[in-house]
Protein backbone atom coordinates (compact mmCIF):
# COMPACT_ATOMS: atom_id res chain seq x y z
CA UNK A 1 0.00 0.00 0.00
CA UNK A 2 1.04 3.71 -0.61
CA UNK A 3 1.37 4.07 3.18
CA UNK A 4 3.57 1.57 3.96
CA UNK A 5 6.27 3.42 1.20
CA UNK A 6 9.19 3.52 3.56
CA UNK A 7 10.38 7.46 1.71
CA UNK A 8 6.79 8.88 2.51
CA UNK A 9 7.44 11.63 5.00
CA UNK A 10 5.74 11.29 8.25
CA UNK A 11 3.29 14.54 7.21
CA UNK A 12 2.43 12.75 4.13
CA UNK A 13 1.50 9.22 6.04
CA UNK A 14 -0.41 11.53 8.43
CA UNK A 15 -2.43 13.51 5.89
CA UNK A 16 -3.62 10.45 3.93
CA UNK A 17 -4.42 8.67 7.43
CA UNK A 18 -7.97 10.14 7.37
CA UNK A 19 -10.71 10.81 4.22
CA UNK A 20 -9.99 14.05 2.48
CA UNK A 21 -13.16 16.96 2.64
CA UNK A 22 -13.72 19.89 1.12
CA UNK A 23 -12.90 23.32 2.83
CA UNK A 24 -15.84 25.82 2.80
CA UNK A 25 -16.15 28.81 4.65
CA UNK A 26 -12.99 28.28 6.38
CA UNK A 27 -14.15 24.53 7.58
CA UNK A 28 -13.43 21.06 6.45
CA UNK A 29 -16.75 19.64 5.67
CA UNK A 30 -18.28 16.36 3.87
CA UNK A 31 -20.23 16.54 1.03
CA UNK A 32 -23.45 17.25 1.90
CA UNK A 33 -24.64 14.06 0.66
CA UNK A 34 -21.90 12.15 1.84
CA UNK A 35 -20.39 11.42 -1.10
CA UNK A 36 -16.96 10.46 -1.97
CA UNK A 37 -14.31 8.95 -4.67
CA UNK A 38 -11.28 7.71 -4.71
CA UNK A 39 -8.18 9.14 -6.04
CA UNK A 40 -5.43 6.51 -6.93
CA UNK A 41 -1.23 6.42 -7.51
CA UNK A 42 -1.08 5.86 -11.00
CA UNK A 43 2.50 4.05 -10.84
CA UNK A 44 0.73 1.42 -8.62
CA UNK A 45 -3.09 1.43 -9.08
CA UNK A 46 -3.18 1.76 -5.48
CA UNK A 47 -5.78 3.93 -3.97
CA UNK A 48 -4.05 7.01 -1.75
CA UNK A 49 -7.78 7.83 0.02
CA UNK A 50 -11.54 8.72 -0.39
CA UNK A 51 -11.81 12.66 -1.14
CA UNK A 52 -15.03 14.16 -0.56
CA UNK A 53 -17.38 14.64 -3.91
CA UNK A 54 -18.62 18.05 -3.66
CA UNK A 55 -22.56 18.13 -5.57
CA UNK A 56 -24.12 21.50 -6.26
CA UNK A 57 -25.65 21.77 -2.50
CA UNK A 58 -21.80 22.39 -1.71
CA UNK A 59 -21.28 24.66 -4.75
CA UNK A 60 -23.65 26.82 -3.09
CA UNK A 61 -22.54 26.65 -0.14
CA UNK A 62 -19.58 27.78 -1.20
CA UNK A 63 -20.94 30.76 -3.21
CA UNK A 64 -22.24 31.63 -0.20
CA UNK A 65 -19.14 31.40 1.83
CA UNK A 66 -17.26 33.02 -1.47
CA UNK A 67 -19.69 36.07 -1.63
CA UNK A 68 -19.77 36.58 2.04
CA UNK A 69 -16.11 37.01 2.50
CA UNK A 70 -15.93 39.18 -0.37
CA UNK A 71 -18.72 42.06 0.44
CA UNK A 72 -17.95 44.78 2.90
CA UNK A 73 -17.19 44.87 5.40
CA UNK A 74 -15.85 41.33 5.68
CA UNK A 75 -11.62 41.52 7.10
CA UNK A 76 -11.00 40.48 3.45
CA UNK A 77 -12.83 43.54 1.90
CA UNK A 78 -11.27 45.65 4.69
CA UNK A 79 -7.62 44.28 4.33
CA UNK A 80 -4.83 46.66 2.85
CA UNK A 81 -2.92 45.96 -0.52
CA UNK A 82 -0.12 46.31 1.61
CA UNK A 83 -1.37 43.46 4.35
CA UNK A 84 -2.64 41.46 1.51
CA UNK A 85 1.28 41.70 0.10
CA UNK A 86 2.53 40.76 3.31
CA UNK A 87 0.08 37.17 3.39
CA UNK A 88 0.90 36.61 0.06
CA UNK A 89 4.38 36.36 0.47
CA UNK A 90 3.46 34.25 3.75
CA UNK A 91 1.73 31.74 1.51
CA UNK A 92 4.90 31.40 -0.76
CA UNK A 93 7.69 30.66 2.36
CA UNK A 94 4.89 28.20 4.05
CA UNK A 95 4.77 26.24 0.35
CA UNK A 96 8.73 26.25 0.77
CA UNK A 97 8.91 25.32 3.79
CA UNK A 98 6.48 22.29 2.75
CA UNK A 99 8.18 21.51 -0.41
CA UNK A 100 9.33 18.10 0.15
CA UNK A 101 5.83 17.07 1.77
CA UNK A 102 3.87 18.51 -1.42
CA UNK A 103 6.14 16.99 -3.67
CA UNK A 104 5.61 13.51 -2.73
CA UNK A 105 2.06 14.00 -2.75
CA UNK A 106 2.49 15.44 -6.30
CA UNK A 107 4.32 11.86 -6.71
CA UNK A 108 1.71 9.88 -5.27
CA UNK A 109 -1.10 11.44 -7.24
CA UNK A 110 -0.14 12.72 -10.39
CA UNK A 111 2.75 10.52 -11.05
CA UNK A 112 5.49 12.71 -11.67
CA UNK A 113 9.18 12.39 -10.14
CA UNK A 114 9.25 13.58 -6.61
CA UNK A 115 12.35 15.67 -7.40
CA UNK A 116 10.47 17.23 -10.88
CA UNK A 117 7.75 18.00 -8.83
CA UNK A 118 10.03 19.70 -6.25
CA UNK A 119 12.35 21.48 -8.45
CA UNK A 120 9.59 22.64 -10.62
CA UNK A 121 5.91 22.61 -9.74
CA UNK A 122 6.27 23.62 -6.02
CA UNK A 123 9.09 25.54 -6.28
CA UNK A 124 7.55 28.28 -8.90
CA UNK A 125 4.30 27.59 -7.08
CA UNK A 126 6.09 29.63 -3.89
CA UNK A 127 7.43 32.44 -6.29
CA UNK A 128 4.30 33.07 -7.79
CA UNK A 129 2.67 33.86 -4.65
CA UNK A 130 5.79 36.26 -3.71
CA UNK A 131 6.16 37.77 -7.49
CA UNK A 132 2.34 38.42 -7.18
CA UNK A 133 2.79 40.31 -3.44
CA UNK A 134 4.51 43.30 -5.53
CA UNK A 135 0.81 43.42 -6.94
CA UNK A 136 -0.83 43.74 -4.71
CA UNK A 137 0.19 47.11 -4.20
CA UNK A 138 0.12 48.35 -7.57
CA UNK A 139 -3.47 47.90 -8.49
CA UNK A 140 -3.62 51.39 -10.45
CA UNK A 141 -6.03 53.44 -11.94
CA UNK A 142 -5.40 56.48 -14.44
CA UNK A 143 -6.26 60.43 -14.18
CA UNK A 144 -7.43 61.08 -17.75
CA UNK A 145 -8.33 64.92 -18.74
CA UNK A 146 -11.81 66.12 -20.26
CA UNK A 147 -12.18 68.45 -22.79
CA UNK A 148 -15.89 69.59 -21.85
CA UNK A 149 -16.31 74.09 -22.72
CA UNK A 150 -17.12 75.79 -19.72
CA UNK A 151 -16.65 73.41 -17.38
CA UNK A 152 -14.16 71.48 -15.48
CA UNK A 153 -13.79 67.88 -14.22
CA UNK A 154 -11.74 65.40 -12.88
CA UNK A 155 -11.84 61.80 -14.20
CA UNK A 156 -10.13 58.86 -12.71
CA UNK A 157 -10.16 54.78 -13.67
CA UNK A 158 -10.11 52.19 -10.62
CA UNK A 159 -8.75 49.02 -11.25
CA UNK A 160 -11.59 46.63 -8.76
CA UNK A 161 -11.97 43.21 -8.11
CA UNK A 162 -14.39 41.08 -10.15
CA UNK A 163 -15.91 39.37 -7.59
CA UNK A 164 -16.54 35.26 -6.91
CA UNK A 165 -14.22 33.54 -9.17
CA UNK A 166 -14.44 29.72 -10.29
CA UNK A 167 -11.01 28.47 -10.58
CA UNK A 168 -11.30 25.02 -12.71
CA UNK A 169 -7.82 23.46 -13.21
CA UNK A 170 -6.59 20.34 -14.77
CA UNK A 171 -4.28 17.08 -13.45
CA UNK A 172 -1.17 17.69 -15.29
CA UNK A 173 0.60 19.92 -13.24
CA UNK A 174 -2.11 20.24 -9.92
CA UNK A 175 -0.79 22.55 -7.63
CA UNK A 176 0.96 24.79 -9.72
CA UNK A 177 -2.46 25.03 -11.99
CA UNK A 178 -4.39 25.81 -8.25
CA UNK A 179 -1.86 28.40 -7.82
CA UNK A 180 -2.56 30.05 -11.49
CA UNK A 181 -5.54 30.83 -10.62
CA UNK A 182 -5.86 31.17 -6.73
CA UNK A 183 -2.80 34.11 -6.65
CA UNK A 184 -3.85 36.48 -9.37
CA UNK A 185 -7.70 35.97 -8.13
CA UNK A 186 -6.98 37.03 -4.40
CA UNK A 187 -3.78 39.09 -4.97
CA UNK A 188 -6.61 41.73 -7.11
CA UNK A 189 -8.96 41.09 -3.97
CA UNK A 190 -11.25 38.16 -5.55
CA UNK A 191 -12.28 35.15 -3.39
CA UNK A 192 -12.17 32.17 -5.03
CA UNK A 193 -13.70 28.63 -5.38
CA UNK A 194 -11.15 25.96 -6.38
CA UNK A 195 -12.00 22.52 -8.41
CA UNK A 196 -8.86 20.36 -8.80
CA UNK A 197 -9.38 17.12 -11.16
CA UNK A 198 -10.62 14.63 -9.94
CA UNK A 199 -7.54 12.28 -10.85
CA UNK A 200 -5.68 14.86 -8.74
CA UNK A 201 -7.20 16.49 -5.72
CA UNK A 202 -4.71 15.98 -3.14
CA UNK A 203 -1.53 18.79 -3.27
CA UNK A 204 -4.50 21.49 -3.85
CA UNK A 205 -6.53 19.84 -0.57
CA UNK A 206 -3.08 20.20 1.16
CA UNK A 207 -2.83 24.27 -0.04
CA UNK A 208 -5.78 24.61 1.67
CA UNK A 209 -4.28 23.73 4.84
CA UNK A 210 -1.77 26.08 4.86
CA UNK A 211 -3.30 28.69 2.94
CA UNK A 212 -5.66 28.73 6.49
CA UNK A 213 -2.41 28.55 8.62
CA UNK A 214 -1.38 31.71 6.76
CA UNK A 215 -4.28 33.87 7.66
CA UNK A 216 -6.07 33.70 4.87
CA UNK A 217 -9.76 34.83 6.19
CA UNK A 218 -12.86 32.45 6.21
CA UNK A 219 -14.17 31.87 2.92
CA UNK A 220 -11.52 33.65 0.47
CA UNK A 221 -10.26 30.37 -1.06
CA UNK A 222 -12.98 27.69 -1.13
CA UNK A 223 -11.86 24.30 -2.76
CA UNK A 224 -14.33 21.73 -3.72
CA UNK A 225 -12.95 18.58 -5.60
CA UNK A 226 -15.51 16.64 -7.74
CA UNK A 227 -16.10 15.68 -11.02
CA UNK A 228 -17.58 17.21 -14.34
CA UNK A 229 -20.91 17.79 -12.41
CA UNK A 230 -18.92 20.28 -10.06
CA UNK A 231 -17.44 22.11 -12.28
CA UNK A 232 -20.38 22.39 -14.34
CA UNK A 233 -22.90 23.38 -10.73
CA UNK A 234 -19.89 26.06 -10.55
CA UNK A 235 -20.08 27.40 -13.82
CA UNK A 236 -23.57 27.23 -14.45
CA UNK A 237 -24.14 29.18 -10.46
CA UNK A 238 -25.18 32.91 -10.77
CA UNK A 239 -23.45 33.95 -8.09
CA UNK A 240 -19.92 33.02 -9.54
CA UNK A 241 -18.77 36.45 -11.47
CA UNK A 242 -15.85 34.88 -13.28
CA UNK A 243 -14.34 31.19 -14.65
CA UNK A 244 -10.80 30.71 -15.02
CA UNK A 245 -10.31 27.06 -16.71
CA UNK A 246 -7.14 25.42 -17.73
CA UNK A 247 -7.77 22.38 -19.90
CA UNK A 248 -9.38 21.02 -22.73
CA UNK A 249 -10.27 22.87 -26.15
CA UNK A 250 -13.57 21.19 -25.81
CA UNK A 251 -14.54 21.75 -22.03
CA UNK A 252 -13.78 24.89 -22.48
CA UNK A 253 -16.12 25.64 -25.15
CA UNK A 254 -18.69 23.94 -23.20
CA UNK A 255 -18.00 26.42 -20.43
CA UNK A 256 -17.66 30.01 -23.02
CA UNK A 257 -21.55 28.51 -23.68
CA UNK A 258 -22.35 28.00 -20.22
CA UNK A 259 -21.20 31.28 -19.02
CA UNK A 260 -23.35 33.21 -21.23
CA UNK A 261 -26.11 32.85 -18.49
CA UNK A 262 -25.29 35.65 -16.23
CA UNK A 263 -22.45 36.80 -18.60
CA UNK A 264 -19.34 35.69 -16.69
CA UNK A 265 -15.93 36.50 -17.84
CA UNK A 266 -14.29 33.46 -18.86
CA UNK A 267 -10.25 32.52 -19.28
CA UNK A 268 -9.22 30.27 -20.57
CA UNK A 269 -5.99 28.33 -21.14
CA UNK A 270 -7.11 25.36 -23.57
CA UNK A 271 -5.37 22.69 -25.37
CA UNK A 272 -2.26 22.69 -28.28
CA UNK A 273 -0.30 20.78 -30.76
CA UNK A 274 2.36 22.84 -30.74
CA UNK A 275 5.26 22.90 -33.59
CA UNK A 276 8.87 22.41 -33.36
CA UNK A 277 10.52 23.60 -36.57
CA UNK A 278 14.53 22.65 -36.78
CA UNK A 279 16.12 24.54 -39.95
CA UNK A 280 19.46 23.13 -42.05
CA UNK A 281 21.59 25.77 -39.57
CA UNK A 282 20.55 24.83 -36.47
CA UNK A 283 22.77 24.31 -34.20
CA UNK A 284 21.44 20.26 -34.32
CA UNK A 285 22.20 18.75 -31.08
CA UNK A 286 21.07 21.64 -29.07
CA UNK A 287 17.84 21.22 -31.32
CA UNK A 288 17.82 17.05 -30.47
CA UNK A 289 18.12 17.96 -26.67
CA UNK A 290 15.29 20.43 -27.26
CA UNK A 291 13.20 18.26 -29.22
CA UNK A 292 13.30 15.59 -26.25
CA UNK A 293 12.81 18.34 -23.54
CA UNK A 294 9.95 19.95 -25.79
CA UNK A 295 8.37 16.83 -26.56
CA UNK A 296 8.63 14.23 -23.59
CA UNK A 297 8.59 16.44 -20.35
CA UNK A 298 6.06 15.85 -17.61
CA UNK A 299 5.24 12.28 -19.50
CA UNK A 300 4.08 14.57 -22.76
CA UNK A 301 1.69 15.68 -20.89
CA UNK A 302 1.98 19.41 -21.27
CA UNK A 303 -0.18 21.59 -23.57
CA UNK A 304 2.84 23.60 -24.77
CA UNK A 305 5.03 20.81 -25.42
CA UNK A 306 6.54 20.30 -29.27
CA UNK A 307 5.00 17.26 -30.24
CA UNK A 308 4.76 17.94 -33.78
CA UNK A 309 8.47 18.07 -35.24
CA UNK A 310 9.30 19.52 -38.40
CA UNK A 311 12.85 18.87 -39.70
CA UNK A 312 14.24 20.57 -42.71
CA UNK A 313 15.63 17.66 -44.91
CA UNK A 314 19.10 17.80 -44.84
CA UNK A 315 19.08 16.94 -41.36
CA UNK A 316 16.10 15.43 -41.09
CA UNK A 317 17.53 11.84 -40.59
CA UNK A 318 20.58 12.67 -38.35
CA UNK A 319 17.58 14.66 -35.92
CA UNK A 320 14.90 11.39 -35.93
CA UNK A 321 18.28 9.21 -35.30
CA UNK A 322 19.19 11.77 -32.53
CA UNK A 323 15.73 12.10 -30.66
CA UNK A 324 15.10 8.65 -31.30
CA UNK A 325 18.14 7.81 -29.16
CA UNK A 326 17.17 9.73 -26.55
CA UNK A 327 13.99 8.79 -26.04
CA UNK A 328 14.82 4.79 -26.01
CA UNK A 329 17.47 5.89 -23.32
CA UNK A 330 14.37 7.07 -21.09
CA UNK A 331 13.88 5.46 -17.72
CA UNK A 332 10.43 5.26 -17.11
CA UNK A 333 9.53 4.02 -13.71
CA UNK A 334 8.04 5.29 -10.47
CA UNK A 335 8.39 9.01 -9.01
CA UNK A 336 9.67 7.83 -6.21
CA UNK A 337 12.71 5.72 -8.16
CA UNK A 338 15.70 8.55 -8.27
CA UNK A 339 16.86 6.56 -11.24
CA UNK A 340 13.36 7.35 -13.20
CA UNK A 341 13.42 10.13 -15.89
CA UNK A 342 9.75 9.83 -16.63
CA UNK A 343 6.89 8.51 -14.76
CA UNK A 344 3.41 7.15 -15.68
CA UNK A 345 0.43 8.97 -16.75
CA UNK A 346 -2.17 10.07 -14.76
CA UNK A 347 -4.73 7.54 -15.27
CA UNK A 348 -6.12 4.30 -16.89
CA UNK A 349 -8.21 6.82 -19.23
CA UNK A 350 -5.23 8.94 -20.46
CA UNK A 351 -3.25 5.38 -20.93
CA UNK A 352 -5.79 3.85 -23.30
CA UNK A 353 -6.38 6.83 -24.47
CA UNK A 354 -2.43 7.58 -25.94
CA UNK A 355 -2.09 3.79 -26.48
CA UNK A 356 -4.87 3.95 -28.83
CA UNK A 357 -3.69 6.78 -30.79
CA UNK A 358 0.40 4.83 -31.11
CA UNK A 359 -1.97 1.54 -32.62
CA UNK A 360 -3.79 4.29 -34.72
CA UNK A 361 -1.05 5.26 -36.42
CA UNK A 362 0.41 2.44 -36.86
CA UNK A 363 -2.22 0.66 -38.19
CA UNK A 364 -2.21 3.76 -40.66
CA UNK A 365 1.08 3.11 -42.25
CA UNK A 366 3.12 5.27 -39.88
CA UNK A 367 6.80 3.76 -38.60
CA UNK A 368 8.08 4.14 -34.89
CA UNK A 369 11.36 4.54 -34.29
CA UNK A 370 11.54 4.89 -30.55
CA UNK A 371 8.71 3.61 -28.43
CA UNK A 372 6.38 1.11 -28.29
CA UNK A 373 2.18 0.53 -29.22
CA UNK A 374 2.24 -1.91 -25.71
CA UNK A 375 2.17 -0.44 -22.35
CA UNK A 376 5.04 -0.60 -20.22
CA UNK A 377 4.91 -3.29 -17.39
CA UNK A 378 2.23 -5.23 -16.17
CA UNK A 379 1.07 -2.13 -13.54
CA UNK A 380 1.03 1.14 -13.49
CA UNK A 381 0.16 3.57 -16.28
CA UNK A 382 3.09 3.72 -18.53
CA UNK A 383 4.33 4.29 -21.40
CA UNK A 384 7.40 4.56 -23.53
CA UNK A 385 8.62 8.09 -25.19
CA UNK A 386 7.68 7.49 -28.70
CA UNK A 387 8.56 9.07 -32.17
CA UNK A 388 6.40 8.48 -35.30
CA UNK A 389 7.56 9.41 -39.08
CA UNK A 390 5.90 8.28 -41.88
CA UNK A 391 3.06 10.90 -40.89
CA UNK A 392 0.77 12.58 -43.08
CA UNK A 393 -1.43 15.87 -41.68
CA UNK A 394 -4.34 14.23 -41.74
CA UNK A 395 -3.60 11.70 -39.57
CA UNK A 396 -4.88 11.68 -35.98
CA UNK A 397 -1.90 11.43 -34.09
CA UNK A 398 -0.75 14.36 -36.19
CA UNK A 399 -4.13 16.91 -35.79
CA UNK A 400 -4.69 15.77 -32.10
CA UNK A 401 -3.63 16.42 -29.06
CA UNK A 402 -2.56 13.51 -27.39
CA UNK A 403 -1.49 14.86 -24.53
CA UNK A 404 1.25 11.78 -23.67
CA UNK A 405 5.08 11.10 -24.62
CA UNK A 406 4.11 10.78 -28.49
CA UNK A 407 6.06 13.35 -30.78
CA UNK A 408 6.00 12.94 -34.88
CA UNK A 409 8.36 14.06 -37.27
CA UNK A 410 8.02 15.40 -40.68
CA UNK A 411 10.72 16.50 -43.14
CA UNK A 412 10.28 20.24 -44.97
CA UNK A 413 11.88 21.39 -47.82
CA UNK A 414 10.79 25.47 -47.49
CA UNK A 415 10.26 28.53 -45.19
CA UNK A 416 7.00 29.21 -46.65
CA UNK A 417 6.33 25.53 -46.80
CA UNK A 418 6.67 24.69 -43.16
CA UNK A 419 5.29 27.79 -42.01
CA UNK A 420 1.87 26.96 -43.68
CA UNK A 421 2.18 23.29 -41.94
CA UNK A 422 2.89 24.74 -38.86
CA UNK A 423 -0.23 26.93 -38.42
CA UNK A 424 -2.22 24.27 -40.28
CA UNK A 425 -4.03 23.41 -36.93
CA UNK A 426 -6.63 24.99 -34.71
CA UNK A 427 -4.28 25.52 -32.16
CA UNK A 428 -2.38 28.11 -30.88
CA UNK A 429 -0.59 28.43 -27.79
CA UNK A 430 3.19 27.11 -28.49
CA UNK A 431 5.99 26.75 -31.10
CA UNK A 432 9.48 26.86 -31.95
CA UNK A 433 12.26 27.58 -34.08
CA UNK A 434 15.62 26.52 -34.00
CA UNK A 435 18.33 28.11 -36.60
CA UNK A 436 21.49 29.95 -35.90
CA UNK A 437 20.41 32.80 -38.90
CA UNK A 438 18.83 35.22 -36.35
CA UNK A 439 16.67 36.57 -39.15
CA UNK A 440 15.31 33.20 -40.18
CA UNK A 441 14.51 32.73 -36.20
CA UNK A 442 12.82 35.79 -36.01
CA UNK A 443 11.33 35.97 -38.80
CA UNK A 444 9.89 32.48 -38.82
CA UNK A 445 8.87 33.33 -35.15
CA UNK A 446 6.57 35.80 -35.93
CA UNK A 447 4.62 34.18 -38.56
CA UNK A 448 3.94 31.59 -36.23
CA UNK A 449 0.15 31.73 -34.56
CA UNK A 450 0.62 31.44 -30.98
CA UNK A 451 0.82 32.76 -27.75
CA UNK A 452 4.24 31.36 -26.92
CA UNK A 453 7.27 31.08 -29.40
CA UNK A 454 10.94 29.57 -28.40
CA UNK A 455 13.83 30.20 -30.68
CA UNK A 456 16.88 28.12 -30.19
CA UNK A 457 14.87 26.47 -26.87
CA UNK A 458 12.29 25.41 -25.28
CA UNK A 459 10.34 24.94 -22.25
CA UNK A 460 12.26 28.61 -21.41
CA UNK A 461 9.69 30.49 -18.91
CA UNK A 462 8.77 32.44 -15.85
CA UNK A 463 6.37 33.70 -13.72
CA UNK A 464 6.86 37.17 -15.23
CA UNK A 465 5.77 36.39 -18.78
CA UNK A 466 2.45 35.95 -19.85
CA UNK A 467 0.84 32.77 -21.54
CA UNK A 468 -1.89 32.11 -23.18
CA UNK A 469 -3.15 31.21 -26.98
CA UNK A 470 -4.38 32.19 -30.37
CA UNK A 471 -7.36 30.41 -32.01
CA UNK A 472 -9.03 27.14 -30.16
CA UNK A 473 -6.23 27.90 -27.54
CA UNK A 474 -8.19 30.08 -25.49
CA UNK A 475 -8.93 33.62 -24.39
CA UNK A 476 -6.62 35.94 -22.35
CA UNK A 477 -3.49 35.62 -20.75
CA UNK A 478 -2.03 34.41 -17.49
CA UNK A 479 0.74 35.38 -15.00
CA UNK A 480 3.02 38.56 -15.75
CA UNK A 481 1.46 41.81 -14.91
CA UNK A 482 -0.95 41.23 -17.79
CA UNK A 483 -2.33 37.86 -15.95
CA UNK A 484 -4.22 40.40 -13.37
CA UNK A 485 -6.60 41.75 -16.24
CA UNK A 486 -8.82 39.30 -15.81
CA UNK A 487 -9.51 39.48 -12.46
CA UNK A 488 -10.05 43.18 -12.44
CA UNK A 489 -12.76 45.23 -13.84
CA UNK A 490 -12.20 48.90 -14.77
CA UNK A 491 -14.48 51.31 -13.34
CA UNK A 492 -14.52 54.99 -14.64
CA UNK A 493 -15.03 57.91 -11.93
CA UNK A 494 -16.01 61.54 -13.34
CA UNK A 495 -16.46 64.71 -10.69
CA UNK A 496 -17.37 67.66 -11.86
CA UNK A 497 -15.05 70.56 -10.01
CA UNK A 498 -17.63 73.74 -9.05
Amino acid sequence: MPHENAKLLPAVRSFLSSPKQLLIGGEWVDAKDGKTFATVNPSTEEVLVQVAHASAVDVDRAVVAARTAFESPSPWSKMTPRERSHLLWRIGDLIDAHADEFAQLEALDNGKRVEAARDGDVAISAELFRYFAGWATKMEGTSIPMSVPGREFHAYTRREAVGVVAGIVPWNFPLLMACFKIVPAITAGNTVILKPAEQTPLTALRLGELLLEAGVPAGVVNILPGFGDTGAALVDHPGVDKVAFTGSTEVGKKIAAAASGNLKKVSLELGGKAPNIIFNDADIDAAIAGAVLGGYFNEGQCCVNGSRLYVQRGVFDRVVEGVAAAAAAIKVGDGFDVTSQMGPLVSQEQHEKVLGYIRGAVRDGAVLNAGSADAVGDRGFFVSPTLITSVNEQMAVQTDEIFGPVVTALPFDSEDEVVAAANNTVYGLAAGVWSNNIGTAHRVGARLRAGTVWLNTWHADDVTLPRGGFKQSGWGRELGSFGLDDYTQLKTVIAELR
